[in-house]
């Protein structure tokens, strides 16, 4: 596919030359002589590049270029220009335009825009392959993992981990999009916009992984003797810089009487941390910057439990069918910046230690996260 072109120019001559060069290149050519056949030949034909002219009559080059990328985006536009004519080629690009070369024309730079739009037309066709690749490994993976009953739940929402990699996938390809108008621009702007896209996307790629690798993972809890408060003390002193960079303020309010009881300190050390990074962002997402953004992080003595944490923010809130889904497998409110793990991950560690978690919250007016943890055993399990 990617060695058919559609080739439009107003001008016969243009039209018979070119297109003779092109069919020895080993191309096959359809010519049209204005932007209306042109369209109509391409419905028809669904040639992979268009060579066309940015000045016709009628249908000029760049409103063509306008309705074959609403037609069919992945199509490689090259655009034909005179000398004078640099600020409609310009203008192209912002089209998306794969390239432009200047008339008379040269057999040199007509062979590097052609391979520009091979290479595009290469690197899309990888990456959707790489996408449809890594969403029948996940389903694999899961299928394998359910079948050793080790992801039951995961077994369930394949189709949300399917969306979490298409959104990965599609922040690589745009970040690739921005680095090749980097390059073909020179535009140093633009590459370091699209490499920190690309890097961004790689390190969601890998948290993702290890995430799944730890939610694949029995749930061991590690008892020790420890104080519950001391694990909110250690939460502040790494999200206290985080909060300030954002004009959040951080506040504990920590209740004196909480006695030292065994639970696995590590574990609830990240469901706290992930519930806290929780609240930042949503106070983050808030766009009332007229409202002092909070979040409290409390300890409770609640009668029969050991501890009850509480994360309380003022940002933006959940309704009623986002609180339905907020633990289940893979459910995001962070739309391509989440994966909808960590609060699964939280949830299943709270059921290890055979505990409570629960949300209050209404949209627009903050939520409140509450946990709590039973007292455990009376005495670290290997001495029982």
């Amino acid at each position: 596919m990617a060695k058919t072109i559609l080739l439009v120019d107003d001008e016969e001559g243009i039209r018979k030359v070119l297109g003779i060069s092109l069919e020895d290149a080993g191309y096959v050519v359809h010519v049209a002589a204005s932007g209306e056949e042109a369209l109509r030949i391409f419905s028809k034909e669904h040639p992979a590049i268009v060579l066309t002219d940015v000045k016709m009559p009628g249908m000029d080059g760049i409103e063509l270029l306008q309705k074959i990328k609403q037609e069919r985006p992945d199509t490689e536009v090259i655009m034909i220009t005179g000398h004078g004519d640099m600020d409609l080629a310009i203008k192209s690009l912002k089209y998306e335009a794969v390239d432009f070369i200047t008339k008379p024309i040269n057999d040199d730079a007509l062979e590097i825009a052609l391979n520009r739009a091979r290479e595009r037309i290469t690197v899309r066709r990888q990456l959707r392959e790489y996408t449809n690749n890594l969403e029948q490994l996940v389903h694999d993976k899961t299928k394998e993992l359910i079948e050793a009953e080790k992801l039951a739940a995961v077994g369930q929402t394949v189709a949300g981990l399917s969306h979490a990699i298409k959104n990965i996938a599609g922040g690589l390809k745009g970040g690739t999009f921005v680095l090749e108008k980097g390059l073909d621009l020179d535009n140093r702007k633009y590459l370091m916009q699209g490499w920190e896209m690309v890097k961004g996307n790689v390190d969601k790629i890998t948290n993702l992984s290890l995430d799944l690798l730890n939610y694949a993972k029995a749930t061991d809890i590690n008892y020790q003797l420890s104080e519950p408060n001391r694990q909110v003390h250690e939460i502040v002193s790494l999200m206290k810089h985080r909060a300030e960079e954002h004009g959040i303020d951080l506040k504990i309010d920590l209740a004196p009487d909480l006695k030292a009881f065994y639970f696995d300190p590590e574990l609830i050390h990240g469901c706290l941390l992930n519930l806290v990074s929780n609240a930042i962002d949503a106070c983050m997402e808030d766009d009332l910057e007229s409202k002092a953004k909070e979040v409290l992080i409390k300890t409770v003595k609640a009668k029969g439990w050991g501890v009850e944490y509480q994360v309380i923010d003022n940002g933006c809130g959940m309704d009623e069918e986002v609180k339905e889904k907020v633990f289940q497998g893979f459910y995001s409110t962070k739309g391509t910046k989440g994966t909808g793990i960590g609060l699964m991950i939280t949830k299943k560690n709270v059921d290890g230690h055979k505990g409570i978690i629960e949300v209050e919250s209404e949209k627009g007016a903050g939520a409140k996260f509450i946990m709590r943890l039973p007292e455990g055993p009376d005495r670290i399990p290997d001495e029982i």
